[in-house]
């Protein structure tokens, strides 16, 4: 089951650093409504405290911007959590890597002040107070906490040292005026900005001298007297950024791949890669208004998500050109998933033959069963290419398109060439015995041509075939007519339903057998298979974890672009020869 990620932002507490051992206290999230919208439209968004497992939180990830392309994306854990009041605040590690110090040195200043915490609702629960429909989160499991530049939770904020609670000291003391007045203007104004609402909202609160709760209720009000409440995850659009990036990268592949983008993608259809690039870098909060389009690009590729949007639409054309040009081998295969790329086997075992009566005594009697077992394992196949700063420049997506597409195909091809393989090369299975031998009753010995009469003998053959035990009929039924090119068009003549005139024209394999044309195999010979599904003879397999083709953005430093490699870890055998019929032809 696919989750969704969910994503508030909060704020750190500086206050609490502890540089010796590198940790500091975060509100990770709170229990405000934040507006969001799904399917249905706008809704409130709340979490339910008693929905969250604190034991579940200890030893999650720290990322720098929900980045997860590098391990250096992880620059800490989370320490501990615990709900303080309506907030939810979490005690974060960082690492002791030099990389992350810079980052820690940030905090400490605070440059560096907004959280966000990414988690999954496993159930909600939904009310409607008049127009307003409110989802609360009944379950929900904290997956991951980031460090951002732009937190967006307008129900978070920063507490002061002076007033601060912290994760093993509950005493509390009320701050100088002065300070807790600067403190309570900071914090409405953050909370009005957050929200959306104009600043005579923040100074209006402020003239009346409400404080943060009453601040965050009048702000509540007024979102729920909202219409259509404006949707605050991140960035400018007003949109979830994995929501966007996910828009944009089928927007690209549609225009790569010449198709129809998907209805909630059409906006950003009009995009070439000189403008996505734009985008990505304005989302990130750089102003792209003095570049040019080459230092445009070198922004995108480095400081924004825009290498990741490219590599999902070249993951999306690929993937597409992949399906499109399968082999027809593959619908007389079994398909496998192995764990790994040891040699896996595939054991067959006899029949038990036919249940025996019992005796008088009632005793029931042993039978033995045959086995067999035929050897795969994975090879991984692969190619790489490179995506130019100059392609990226020039705009080309019909270029790039086709770059990508050819992956994809590379990859079937790849699988089409090993399957028909194992069919023309006739190796030897586990007994020794070539795949088709006449030993086997499986091959025609002299020329048999493609018409009824030539069915007819591949039909009564695989009739007739046994079980492991040489004894128990397994009646092999044939589903499929495999043939290269040149016997095509005498393979469709002799399938076709015809309207017959006498009883003797009757075609009895009209409509009961499927044609299969391969062009990799030799002329010379046809093939009669039976359906995998009930008598599987030729098998291929993928790795578990990463079945198909697989493309992926390789980081480089000695290339001015995107550098992308694709690979497949594929493996192709024989399960059993009782499935197929093999017909010699002059």
């Amino acid at each position: 089951m696919t989750e969704t990620l969910h994503i508030r932002r909060a704020t750190p507490r500086p206050e609490t650093l502890d540089r010796e051992a590198r940790t500091v206290e975060a509100v990770i999230a709170t229990t405000n409504p934040v507006p969001s919208r799904d399917r249905r439209g706008p809704v409130l968004e709340v979490l339910d405290p008693a929905g969250f497992d604190a034991a579940d939180a200890a030893g999650l990830p720290v990322l720098d911007n929900h980045r997860k392309v590098s391990v250096r994306d992880t620059i800490g854990t989370v320490a501990s959590a615990r709900w303080d009041g309506t907030e939810l605040v979490g005690l974060l590690r960082l690492s002791a890597a030099d990389d992350v110090g810079p980052i820690l040195t940030r905090i400490e200043d605070g440059t560096l002040r907004g959280v966000s915490a990414g988690f999954t609702v496993r159930r909600w629960a939904e009310r409607t107070e008049g127009d307003q429909r409110i989802k609360t989160a009944v379950a929900w499991v904290l997956r991951e906490v980031t460090l951002t530049t732009t937190p967006a939770d307008p129900a978070a904020t920063i507490r002061s040292s002076s007033k601060e609670k912290t994760m093993n000291d509950t005493t509390t003391t009320t701050p100088a005026p002065d300070e807790a007045e600067r403190q309570r203007r900071q914090d409405i104004r953050a909370l009005v900005r957050s929200a959306g609402l104009p600043g005579e909202t923040a100074d209006d609160m402020i003239d009346r001298g409400a404080d943060l709760t009453e601040a965050k209720a009048a702000v509540y009000d007024e979102m729920r007297s909202r219409s259509r409440p404006t949707i605050r995850v991140h960035g400018e659009s007003g949109e979830d950024p994995t929501v966007i990036r996910r828009r944009q990268a089928d927007a690209l592949s549609a225009r790569m791949a010449g198709t129809a983008p998907p209805d909630d993608a059409k906006e950003f259809t009009a995009l070439g890669l000189r403008d996505l690039a734009r985008e990505c870098v304005e989302r990130a909060g750089t102003s792209t208004r003095m570049m040019g389009d080459d230092e445009r690009i070198r922004a995108a590729l480095t400081t924004s998500d825009f290498p990741e949007v490219v590599s999902n639409a070249m993951n999306k054309v690929a993937a597409q050109a992949y399906e499109i040009a399968q082999s027809p081998l593959k619908q007389v295969a079994r398909q496998r998933n192995l764990s790994d790329f040891k040699e896996a086997k595939t054991v067959r075992l006899g029949n038990a033959g036919q249940l025996q009566e019992l005796s008088e005594d009632g005793e029931i009697t042993h039978t033995s069963r045959a086995e067999a077992a035929e050897a795969m394992s994975l090879r991984t196949y692969a190619r790489q290419i490179t995506v130019s700063r100059a392609l990226m420049v020039n705009d080309d997506l019909g270029l790039m398109g086709d770059m990508t597409a050819e992956f994809g195909r590379a990859a079937a091809q790849t699988e089409a060439a090993l399957l028909a393989a194992q069919i023309t090369d006739n190796l030897n299975m586990a007994d020794g015995t070539p795949v088709f031998d006449s030993g086997r009753g499986n091959v025609e010995g002299s020329n048999t041509a493609l018409e009824v009469a030539g069915l007819t003998t591949a039909r009564q053959a695989m009739r007739g075939r046994t079980a492991l035990d040489g004894a128990t009929p397994i009646a092999a039924v044939p589903r499929y007519v495999l043939v290269a090119p040149d016997l095509e068009t005498q393979a469709e003549q002799v399938l076709a339903q015809i309207q017959p005139t006498t009883a003797d024209d009757v075609n009895p394999f009209g409509g009961r057998l499927e044609l299969l044309v391969e062009p990799r195999l030799p002329s010379g010979a046809w093939y009669v298979f039976a359906d995998p599904a009930r008598l599987p003879s030729l098998q291929y397999a993928y790795l578990a974890s990463a079945p198909g083709v697989q493309i992926q953005r390789a980081e480089s430093w000695d290339t001015l672009g995107l550098k992308f490699r694709a690979w497949l870890d594929f493996g192709a055998g024989w399960v059993d020869w009782r499935g197929v019929h093999k017909l010699p032809v002059a």
